[in-house]
């Protein structure tokens, strides 16, 4: 069995993929939480759950992950809405939790001419929501999706649909128009990762398992990148460990 050099300052560590596979934990997950630990944040294209919620759920899994080392894309977005417009008025599509948590972070939601629309992962996503959307864009409301992946890896290897098939659904509608996005591969969660952990990005190493997202996104600011398979940091066969929650 040979370990890969963790050499560096800290660690941006991808989720989905990485650590988990739906309820199934990665066969070297505990293993490299230890050999990085205090020295971590996990970066994730979440865009349903709160860093509470999901806390709660990995250390039901056995990972002893905090919030407070869980960076998420969806709540990222809010936050960021919430600081470079504040009260604003916003089209969420996304789970009641992220609701709450917007409410807390003084946007307003439900109004009939939102100022931005949020495409998160929408569990309930529908026709009249899709129609509210293109609605709300037509008027003049900014778009932001929080995470652009289409799907995750679920426990069997399937494909889970994810925000960005929500957002692909939308700009069908109205066509490509401009729009920003919060999630990897895009600058700014990696960007937060490293001021959470209060270094430069050349003194990073980001781990995880897609090179179109984690890969990417850490190559365009300067970071390098450690890609894992099914799990596998150390050269291992693969098992995963099934944890009901």
């Amino acid at each position: 069995m040979s370990e890969p050099d963790l050499d560096a300052d800290g660690y941006l560590i991808d989720l989905d993929g990485t650590l988990i596979a739906g309820r199934s934990v990665l066969p070297d997950a505990t293993w490299l939480l230890e050999q990085v630990r205090g020295r971590f944040v996990i970066v994730s294209n979440n865009a349903e759950h709160t860093p509470d919620q999901l806390a709660r759920a990995l250390r039901g899994m056995g990972l002893g992950i905090d919030r407070e080392q869980l960076l998420l894309a969806g709540t990222a977005a809010i936050d960021t809405i919430a600081e470079e417009c504040p009260g604003a008025s916003v089209l969420l599509l996304g789970s009641a939790s992220l609701r709450t948590y917007a409410r807390r972070s003084g946007l307003r939601l439900d109004s009939p001419r939102p100022d931005i629309v949020l495409v998160a992962r929408d569990r309930h996503f529908s026709y009249s929501r899709l129609a509210a959307a293109a609605e709300a864009l037509s008027d003049g409301a900014e778009l932001v999706v929080a995470a652009p992946d289409r799907n995750h890896p679920g426990a069997n290897g399937k494909p889970v649909p994810e925000t960005g098939a929500l957002a692909a659904a939308i700009l069908a509608c109205v066509g490509p128009v401009p729009h920003r996005v919060i999630g990897k591969p895009e600058p700014a969660l990696f960007e937060m990762g490293c001021a959470r952990l209060g270094i430069a990005a050349q003194n990073a190493l980001m781990i995880g398992d897609n090179p179109e997202t984690d890969g990417l996104g850490s190559k365009r600011i300067g970071m390098r990148f450690l890609r894992v398979e099914r799990g596998l940091i150390r050269a291992t066969k693969p098992q995963l460990q099934h944890v009901a929650i």
